[in-house]
């Protein structure tokens, strides 16, 4: 079942996820390798495609197939539905961890990325996991917070916000990543009521600003300003704006250089969301990252029926059992206890 027979609100909330899984599965060959590199042994992506062996992440891997970019979004949306819109700080550390556990066992090189990693690493030696993610600052949070975009309305803002921040606790509570996450997850849940992306960004560029004062600070340039300047760098570029996007605001694993490239890209490509999961997965650095942010903003606004429906369905055979179209319903009917009732999430120290 692809769900591309739905409409309306069901379409966008399973075009987060779909997207999100799409760039992630477009960028997982490409990840971590040069965009020079990625020209030399793949050329212009128009597809999905196997990881190349010299790729030291993913090499070996199955055109399609998501890495856990994906994986870790399944984990919080389905820790959000279990919680009716609350997350269990020690299962999500705990089921983190097993994941790392099963990808090892598996013999694969995709594991979690350096905050997640040097959390649980605390959480093993004894640190509450509630306290855990004092130094979490890349694109961890980012990357994996779509499922909080459908589950949550985004008005009012503050709670989105805190949402995020509570999310986020376990691994990556910190003001930078806060910021980045608060971003992603807004642009999302603008989508899912139904903005388009230019409203849809312009709500996650108003969230970030509330993140930035959730969670312990750290040192990093503003996610917020940094999401507005990398957008109109677009809009001013002269020549191939995707060599701006790669060589000035960056593909890195930091928070302030992916989730703007994610907007940046989104800007570009505001009408085809295929075509912007294409472009980011194309770029290298942490282009699987990059591409899920990207996928799941303008699923989110355009909705599950804008992805080709090959593209799905290479998707879904790739990754059997994935279940991200049952997920993202049962986000939804959450999003609207949520909006009825609230939820009780106090913000970050």
């Amino acid at each position: 079942m692809t769900g591309r027979q739905g409409d309306g609100r069901a379409d966008r909330a399973r075009g987060a996820l779909v997207g999100l899984a799409i760039g992630d599965a477009l960028g997982m060959p490409t990840q971590m390798l040069s965009r020079e590199r990625i020209r030399q042994l793949i050329g212009t992506l128009t597809g999905f495609v196997p990881a190349p062996a010299e790729n030291e992440i993913s090499s070996g891997t199955a055109a399609g197939r998501v890495t856990d970019d994906t994986d870790q979004a399944i984990i919080v949306g389905s820790l959000l539905v279990e919680g009716h819109g609350r997350i269990d700080h020690q299962e999500l550390a705990s089921r983190l961890i097993a994941w790392q556990e099963t990808m090892k066992q598996v013999g694969s090189a995709d594991l979690l990325g350096p905050s997640t990693r040097r959390a649980l690493e605390a959480v093993r030696s004894g640190v509450p996991a509630g306290e855990s993610g004092r130094w979490g600052d890349t694109n961890g949070a980012a990357m994996r917070v779509a499922p909080v975009g459908i589950a949550v309305p985004p008005d009012p803002l503050d709670q989105l916000a805190d949402v995020v921040a509570d999310v986020g606790r376990v691994t990556h509570d910190t003001s930078v990543a806060n910021a980045g996450a608060a971003a992603v997850a807004a642009a999302v849940s603008a989508g899912v009521d139904g903005a388009d992306s230019e409203l849809a960004a312009l709500t996650g560029i108003a969230a970030a600003r509330l993140g930035a004062s959730r969670g312990h600070y750290v040192a990093g340039a503003d996610v917020a300003a940094r999401i507005s300047w990398a957008r109109d760098l677009m809009k001013d570029a002269a020549g191939d704006p995707l060599d701006l996007v790669y060589s000035v605001v960056g593909t890195g694993v930091a928070t302030q250089e992916a989730v703007p490239a994610a907007f940046a890209l989104a800007w570009l490509y505001s009408a085809d969301p295929w075509q912007a999961c294409l472009a980011a997965a194309g770029l290298g650095g942490d282009s699987d990252t990059v591409a899920a942010m990207t996928g799941a903003m303008l699923g989110a606004c355009h909705g599950m029926s804008a992805f080709p429906d090959t593209a799905i369905e290479t998707l879904l055979a790739a990754n059997p059992g994935i279940g991200l179209v049952e997920l993202a319903d049962q986000l939804l009917r959450l999003r609207d206890q949520v909006a009825q009732r609230g939820i009780p999430v106090a913000a970050g120290p």
